[in-house]
């Protein structure tokens, strides 16, 4: 949205999963842990922004600057340890046991519900006069300026906003494993990567609300085929191997559609050639038929409805026209029945 190099969320992630579950620990209600979270990981954010735009550190640099930073943070947030287990106590999905019993099925139905209410909400958001301002400075960001909108400050609030829910993220899947550790934020930029492409390439989306829907099927498609690789005998030090080919696949994908359809785009022409090939035939021999008919009776030369036949032939079957009914295969049905020609599909 920002056409912003961000790669905090390599921090702000275990960030987010850090500070709930040390919060969880020491007794706080798990839902009161979240907006902690969120605030932590939008904190890790601003930090990244201000070094870009008040200290003029490339954004790719600072994200790094800060994902290293946040390693020593999130040890110092744990109590200097890399793990700490959640067992003992109580997490978003305890209060759903008795509802839903397989543990799997309860925490894809609170985890959808909680992805649908953060999508609308963000979709709300980017239609208010601030999120047309923030999509604008990742459109044009001169013109964003040259309209008096502060483009720091609007990237700013971006990288807050979405490190902010990078660390929702943590948070959620801290709880749902029933740990948090320092070193889980790794491959988190791949999986977003991967995740936003496979649902573009899917999906094609226009609009907001449908790149949200397109995000969230992305994520769900990579960790299904996570999921398939490790079903079919692959070991987990596989998984990066499967993970890069996946976005391989997902960045080739639209080229590879392009070479296809340009592919049945001609080969439908060519058929439509021949289609009209066909047609020019029939109509010759209906002129040379006719005209036989009119030399037999005494006349000299093709009669005026000969040439109606010629003129017709050429109106039909000629110059642009002849192109684009050979792509797009459309016939009359006064066409298809003179000259057997296909019908639309």
């Amino acid at each position: 949205m920002l056409a912003f190099p961000d790669l905090t969320v390599d921090g702000s992630f275990p960030l987010g999963a850090a500070v709930s579950a040390i919060l969880i620990v020491r007794g706080w209600d798990p839902w009161l842990t979240l907006p902690i979270a969120i605030l932590a990981g939008a904190l890790a954010g601003v930090v990244t922004a201000l070094l870009s735009s008040r200290f003029g550190i490339n954004g790719l640099l600072a994200g790094i600057l800060v994902s290293i930073g946040l390693w020593t943070i999130n040890l110092r947030v744990m109590g200097d340890r890399a793990n700490v287990p959640l067992i003992a106590g109580d997490t978003v999905l305890t209060p759903f046991r008795t509802l839903i019993a397989d543990p799997n099925l309860r925490a894809a139905a609170v985890f959808m519900v909680l992805i649908s209410l953060v999508g609308l909400g963000l979709n709300w958001l980017l239609h208010t006069d601030v999120g047309l301002a923030l999509r604008a400075t990742g459109d044009n960001e001169k013109m964003v300026r040259a309209q008096g909108v502060d483009a720091d400050r609007m990237r700013l609030a971006g990288l807050a906003l979405s490190n902010g829910i990078v660390g929702l993220s943590g948070a959620l899947v801290a709880q749902y494993q029933a740990f948090a550790d320092v070193g889980m934020g790794l491959g988190v930029i791949v999986a977003g990567l991967a995740s936003v492409i496979i649902g573009e390439t899917l999906l094609r989306p226009r609009g907001v609300l449908a790149g949200i829907v397109a995000v969230a099927v992305g994520a769900v498609v990579y960790r299904l085929v996570i999921a398939v690789a490790l079903y079919a005998g692959l070991g987990p030090t596989d998984m990066r191997l499967v993970t890069s080919v996946i976005v391989i696949i997902a960045l080739a994908a639209p080229r590879l559609r392009g070479a296809i359809g340009l592919r049945g785009v001609a080969a439908r022409a060519r058929r439509g050639w021949l289609a009209c090939d066909r047609a020019g035939r029939h109509l010759g021999h209906l002129q040379q038929r006719h005209g036989q008919r009119r030399s037999g009776a005494g006349q000299d030369g093709p009669s005026p409805r000969g040439r109606r036949v010629r003129d017709r032939r050429r109106v039909e079957w000629g110059g642009k026209s002849t192109l684009l009914n050979a792509i797009a295969r459309r016939c009359s049905a006064g066409q298809r029945a003179r000259v057997n020609c296909p019908a639309a599909t």
